[in-house]
């Protein structure tokens, strides 16, 4: 009945010290908001919610399915009911997918028949642009924007033509090609009967066309030129000697300082494994620092170059091989954001864009902006003609009041920060109970309702936890309730009322001296919808 409760049985020997229900009170509706939550770690027992389901649950990586039972309010977790006579069954999720952009896979053998030609023929072109040194020559780059420029007749000519005049003059005049391949080809012919050996290029740490890292390389330039090998084969050109002249190599173990630290830092990772870059431009509010990284020219020449440094260490961390995760999930903080009136920083930003769109392709599976005020899009809209449709496709904005729930979508509350709403810390000794491999409990609270999570404990231990509601405006209570009769139930936590103002986690650690159960009861007496996180480990008493 909605307004029993249930009783839990002694477990068998082997199974976890612990069972957690989630339960609401009598008074709220019949049906019950499902979501799916991670596993506790070991040895707390996995985590499930059985109620009626409103839409499919996020699969989480590297989690194991997660057991689904039904019940009219209670929410068992650690535990698959099934009815009399029936076997249990666990449902596995269908990852759903919650970007308007689907990366696509970087195996050789999953492109399309065009594709994999197209990408033979990027390598071809590739091979012989090594073997005649073409990509460290010193010599005018081929900007594909003046190519464009100039009559068809010229463009197609020098689109053609993979080199530069500088280069194919050594002894006499070589013949155009209409085919930049053939003509690589006869390049080379030219180039072995001086015995000149290939040159060796890396980019990102990945020496071209030696390992099949490298197809994963070519398949971003070729991606951000819709696999027309010619373009790709020059933006590939350009970015090489672009790379050369701003001195990459020497410029990733430069000390540029830490001032931005706090401006741009990699923090965790999205549910599909990709490391999360945090840029967070309300630090430049501080007219300090605002005026020490854009008050020139210098400076910002400066800021760039620590920008790039940055975006480099990070893409060096990356997996290359087919199959792996090559992007990075980048979530844009605008909240207290200088507005459009700072040319400065209006300027460093164009011209940093720039430069990314045209030397690192495809490198951001998701571009999030969180905290979005009004003005943002207006400024979106001036800089829209610099950036590509593909670019555009990734792009995702959020107002401050759905900015915690939209990180939610992509980032799994362990893994997002405490000031964005989750419970991750930034890496140091102020929380050693838990670390971002500790997963963590996701529950849904619906208006004007009471949430009651049990934790049933079957053995003598210690037992922490740590919850949070996101924007708080609910009372909190946490109590023991012992298994004998007579005994007092022990108060942890009198119920308050917790204000956005307040500590946005709370963290609680009580020993376990006898058989019982632990109540956390959230009350959300608003009319919105509220998020429930925790977690707890368990430490067994000797």
């Amino acid at each position: 009945m909605a307004d029993e409760t249930p009783t839990a049985t002694p477990p068998p020997a082997d199974y976890p010290p612990v069972t957690v229900i989630e339960s609401e009170s009598p008074s709220v509706a019949k049906n019950l908001e499902s979501k799916q939550d991670p596993l506790p770690p070991a040895p707390i027992p996995e985590v499930t919610e059985s109620t009626k389901q409103e839409e499919p649950p996020l699969e989480l990586p590297q989690q194991s399915p997660i057991a689904t039972a039904k019940s009219e309010d209670v929410l068992v977790v650690g535990s698959v009911q099934a009815k009399e006579g029936e076997e249990p069954k666990i449902r596995k999720s269908v990852p759903q997918s919650l970007i308007s952009f689907k990366e696509e896979s970087n195996v050789v053998a999953d492109l399309s028949d065009s594709e994999r030609k197209a990408l033979l023929e990027f390598k071809q072109l590739v091979q012989e642009a090594l073997n005649t040194h073409q990509f460290s020559s010193p010599k005018q780059e081929v900007q594909e924007t003046k190519e464009k420029e100039k009559p068809a007749a010229t463009t197609e000519q020098e689109e053609e033509t993979p080199v530069s005049e500088s280069e194919t003059k050594p002894l006499h005049e070589p013949k155009i090609e209409e085919n930049p391949v053939k003509e690589a080809e006869e390049i080379a012919k030219e180039a072995s009967q001086t015995a000149i050996s290939p040159e060796e290029i890396s980019i990102w740490g990945v020496p071209l066309l030696k390992d099949d890292r490298s197809d994963v390389i070519l398949l971003k330039f070729l991606r951000a030129r819709d696999f027309k090998v010619k373009d790709a084969f020059v933006m590939l050109r350009n970015t090489i000697h672009w790379r050369k002249q701003f001195g990459i190599d020497a410029l990733v173990e430069e000390d540029l300082g830490d001032d931005l630290e706090k401006v741009v830092f990699m923090h965790g990772y999205d549910r599909e494994g990709h490391p999360v870059c945090y840029n967070v431009f309300g630090e430049f509010q501080n007219k300090e620092l605002y005026q020490k990284t854009f008050l020139d020219e210098e400076k910002r020449t400066k800021f760039l170059r620590w920008r790039v440094q940055f975006l480099e260490r990070s893409i060096r961390k990356l997996d290359f091989r087919p199959g792996g995760v090559c992007t990075i999930f980048q979530v844009n903080d605008l909240k207290n954001s200088p507005g459009p009136a700072k040319s400065e920083l209006r300027l460093a930003t164009k011209q940093a864009l720039q430069l990314l769109q045209d030397n690192y392709p495809e490198f951001v599976a998701k571009q999030v902006f969180i905290n979005a005020p009004w003005w943002y899009l207006a400024f979106y809209t001036l800089i829209s003609p610099f950036l590509t449709q593909r670019t555009k496709s990734k792009f995702v904005f959020a107002s401050p009041a759905k900015s915690a729930d939209t990180l939610f979508k992509y980032i799994s509350a362990e893994h997002v920060p405490i000031q964005y709403g989750g419970l991750s810390v930034d890496y140091c000794e102020c929380n050693p109970e838990f670390t971002i491999a500790d997963p963590v409990a996701e529950v849904t609270i619906k208006p004007g309702t009471k949430k009651t999570v049990e934790i049933i404990i079957y053995e003598k231990c210690t037992i922490v936890w740590e919850l949070r509601v996101v924007g708080w405006e609910v009372s909190y209570g946490a109590e023991f309730v012992p298994n004998s009769q007579g005994a007092y139930t022990l108060i942890i936590q009198k119920a308050t009322k917790m204000n956005p103002t307040d500590e946005p986690v709370l963290h609680h650690c009580f020993k376990v001296s006898e058989l019982g159960k632990i109540l956390l009861t959230i009350d959300n007496p608003t009319a919105k919808k509220k998020r429930l996180l925790y977690r707890f480990k368990i430490e067994p008493s000797y």
